[in-house]
């Protein structure tokens, strides 16, 4: 590569201006209720015997947040007309599929998908409400 292609500093600054337009796709949060009425912030407990699943909830609670980015990219990119009418299928079939695996890995570790959504504290929840 020559020139000013390829330089860390520049692909730091695409990374976090997509990862800006990602998190600006997000709909807007409604207002928290009063602090005084919220749950205190659910711990990752460090049981030796729930050692497994709370890891496995930390790796879904990773991957469930990618996959709803990811959904919200393929959106805006059907929205804006990128994709051919078989990419705009295979999108589909394909976060269809994630969305199966990751319902059965939640309930293979007795998890449900309201369970990868942390509590922030003062910031909220890490992913939107969900519309299931």
């Amino acid at each position: 590569m020559t020139g000013e292609e390829g330089r860390p500093h520049d692909r730091v600054a695409e990374v976090a201006e997509a990862a800006g337009r990602a998190l600006g796709s997000l709909p807007p949060r409604e207002d928290p209720p009063h602090r005084a009425s919220r749950r205190p912030a659910r711990r990752v407990t460090t049981d030796p015997d729930t050692v497994e699943r709370d890891l496995m909830k930390l790796v879904l609670t990773v991957v469930e947040l990618l996959r709803q980015l990811m959904e919200r990219q393929a959106l805006h990119r059907v929205d804006a007309g990128d994709l051919t009418a078989e990419q705009e299928e295979r999108l589909g079939a394909t976060l269809m599929i994630l969305h199966d695996r990751m319902t059965e890995l939640c309930a293979r570790y007795d998890l449900s998908m309201s369970d990868l959504n942390l509590d922030l504290g003062p910031l909220g929840t890490l992913l939107p409400p969900s519309s299931e």
